[in-house]
């Protein structure tokens, strides 16, 4: 098939590039290259340096699947630079969504699971979730083939590991690395459903590979652990600073509908990670 994937360049679309050409599909990306990096390319996919806030026609690449990865992410610059992040976010996303539904291409949209702390919470989780309301109000209207994941605290293989874009993992191991002091922002007791990119990659591969749309698939291992037990598990003593706006307390997977409709189950852990 003709796989386009927006954000291709980044953390989670390099990964998903890389196992579609595994498995012999023609795929093309679609990057801006504001958090995502050239020296991410995979020999074999089309990289095409285009903002999707200024496409409204996809007629030049004409794929048969959409993966939609492309958003600005994370929650703290998000309170800087909320417009970014809504005409990226969701409007963006509407003239994907609008052209996916007028030429009948099926469409995976990535979500996320801070949905499940309030819309409200901070500009990133508004703006995420005002994508979520594009694809149902299409999803019901305009007849579009499409899914909507939600992904928990992902970490892996081309994870940022510098700049304001990056999460707890990649930060800290480039903070050990280099020599830089670890900081948890707030008691550390906060916990997170950490949940690895080839996991996330397999559930969805599932979802194109057996035609699962119209469903909304949670994507977390369903266990999370406090951040001051990932910091004793990379033997380490940070210094701890007030707390952020906007972050949620906990966040967990409870829900098992991937594992029902897709026969997904996540493999690898943190832990494991970690001492790897």
């Amino acid at each position: 098939m003709k796989i386009l994937v927006t954000g291709g360049a980044g953390f989670i679309g390099t990964n998903l590039i890389k196992r579609l050409l595994q498995d012999g599909h023609e795929v093309i990306s679609i990057d801006n290259y504001n958090t995502g990096l050239k020296e991410n390319h995979q020999e074999g996919c089309e990289y095409l340096e285009h903002d999707i806030r200024s496409i409204t026609s996809y007629n030049f690449i004409n794929p048969d699947v959409v993966f939609h990865m492309a958003a600005i992410a994370r929650i703290q610059p998000s309170f800087k630079n909320p417009i970014d992040y809504f005409t990226t976010n969701a409007n963006g996303t509407l003239n994907l969504v609008n052209w996916c539904a007028e030429n009948n291409v099926s469409l995976i949209y990535a979500g996320s699971s801070s949905k499940h702390s309030g819309r409200f919470k901070n500009p990133y989780t508004f703006s995420k979730d005002i994508g979520e309301d594009i694809i149902e109000l299409y999803k019901k209207h305009y007849y579009l083939s499409t899914t909507i994941t939600r992904f928990y605290n992902v970490y892996g293989p081309y994870q940022l590991t510098e700049g304001g874009y990056t999460t707890l993992i990649g930060r800290w191991l480039n903070n050990i690395k280099n020599g830089i002091q670890c900081e948890i922002y707030g008691d550390g007791e906060q916990r997170r459903d950490f949940t690895h990119v080839d996991d996330i990659i397999d559930a969805l591969v599932a979802i194109m590979d057996g035609n699962h749309y119209g469903w909304d698939f949670e994507l977390g291992r369903g266990k999370n652990i406090s951040v001051n037990e990932v910091a004793k598990m990379m033997d380490i003593t940070p210094v701890y600073k007030d707390s952020k706006p906007g972050e949620a307390r906990h966040t967990l997977n409870i829900d098992n509908t991937a594992y029902d409709v897709l026969d997904w189950e996540p493999k690898i852990n943190l832990e494991e990670y970690l001492k790897k």
